[in-house]
């Protein structure tokens, strides 16, 4: 009689991830827990993955890690990228991550531990900045919160997978370096929203640029394309057989390219150009069209969307 496996154990008072059929490995969910040292930069690091579509969950016990990974793992179609902020505000819960790590790697979940730290002097001059005390300051100082700190910390950094010391990172540079640790090269392109308009409807109130294209002829007046839009060819056609037409498509593409760079710099993530027309249903539409093809040419993230399109 062949014998049983042993079961999986589990630390006390850490849930056991649900027995379930094994997933493949492309559909199990991605999990990135980030720590560190108090004024390290956590915060910042949450806020970039959360502008990256990654779902972030803050001060997480660590013992809750499974039951979380365990209801990701049972969703079809939910949350597939997770980032927890597992830190010592829980101080009482948060000796249990070791342990919590080893049961997820027992259970086939991948993960990876991004760590943030800076030198004892900086994160003094950070808290005495915004005047706050350190979680584990007590009745003494703010240097004696970072040496305990960084005593419960030290297991922890030794089993990270990517360290980042922030001692002399300002914002941008840690976005930065948080995107270049955690996806790499391929999301850290600035991606733009080119949105057509119709200027009676008001101007895109999220807008970065707005361009008017009303200095077009109009092909609403134009009988056999009054009932199209920008979409069709009759009507692209048109707006792009239109003296200026393509000039200007060109050049603002080239107008704008310094300006997209800067926003690349000032770690900017997203820009709106707008380009309207009185109703935005024929020029602003096609001329959009066109500027999101030349901007894709060189190289960028674009996307199209047509806000006025269908209004009467």
């Amino acid at each position: 009689m062949t014998a049983e496996p042993p079961p999986t154990t589990v630390p006390s008072g850490i849930p056991a991830l649900e027995a379930t059929t094994p997933t493949p490995r492309a559909e199990l969910p991605e999990l990135l827990i980030i720590t560190g040292m108090s004024g390290a930069g956590r915060t910042r690091a949450a806020a970039v993955l959360e502008d990256l579509d990654w779902y972030v969950v803050d001060n997480l016990p660590a013992r809750l890690l499974p039951e979380v990974v365990g209801m990701m793992t049972r969703s079809a179609g939910g949350v597939q990228r997770l980032a927890a902020v597992v830190d010592v505000r829980g101080r009482e819960l948060f000796g249990d991550l070791a342990e919590v790590v080893d049961t997820l790697r027992t259970a086939g979940i991948a993960y990876r531990i991004l760590f943030l730290d800076a030198s004892d002097q900086v994160l003094v001059q950070r808290f005495e900045a915004v005047r706050r005390p350190h979680p584990l300051q007590g009745e003494g100082r703010i240097l004696d919160g970072i040496a305990a700190e960084r005593e419960i910390m030290h297991s922890v950094r030794e089993r990270a997978d990517v360290v980042i010391d922030t001692s002399d990172l300002n914002v941008h540079d840690l976005a930065r370096a948080v995107r270049l640790a955690v996806v790499g090269g391929d999301e850290d392109a600035l991606r733009i929203n080119v949105l057509s308009f119709g200027f009676k409807y008001g101007i895109p109130l999220d807008a970065d640029h707005v361009a008017d294209v009303r200095f077009l002829a109009n092909p609403y007046w134009v009988t056999e394309l009054r009932h199209l839009t920008g979409k069709d060819e009759p009507v692209r056609d048109y707006v792009l057989g239109l003296d200026g037409a393509r000039v200007f498509v060109d050049r603002y593409a080239f107008a704008l390219e310094p300006v997209l760079s800067g926003y690349v710099e000032e770690d900017k993530r997203y820009a709106t150009i707008a380009v309207g027309c009185t109703g935005g249903k024929h020029r602003s539409v096609a001329l959009s069209e066109a500027l999101a093809a030349v901007l894709r040419e060189r190289g960028h993230r674009v996307v199209v969307s047509h806000r006025d399109l269908g209004r009467e």
